[in-house]
């Protein structure tokens, strides 16, 4: 889905998506395609589902938006904490 039509059939709600397609064009991520995983009324219930989900897969492209944002923009930022070998 792109981004008009998740806002189309999920007015007024928060957002648990994929992308499905996506590039990054200098620091932004560009999503074209999305697969919307799940709506919430809130987002702390979107976290929730979000962290659950990147727990069982860390490669997973994942992304919470409310729909009342007309355009979205995700700023790619360097890791710069810790990692831990498990």
């Amino acid at each position: 889905m792109k981004w008009s039509e998740v806002r189309e059939h999920f007015p007024e709600r928060c957002v648990l998506v994929e992308a499905l397609k996506s590039e990054t064009r200098g620091k932004e991520r560009i999503i074209e395609e999305m697969s919307v995983i799940d709506d919430f009324e809130n987002g702390n219930a979107a976290w929730k589902v979000y962290k659950k989900l990147h727990a069982e897969n860390q490669n997973r492209e994942l992304y919470i938006f409310h729909t009342n944002n007309e355009e979205i923009k995700v700023i790619e930022q360097p890791y710069l904490g810790v990692r831990r070998k498990v």
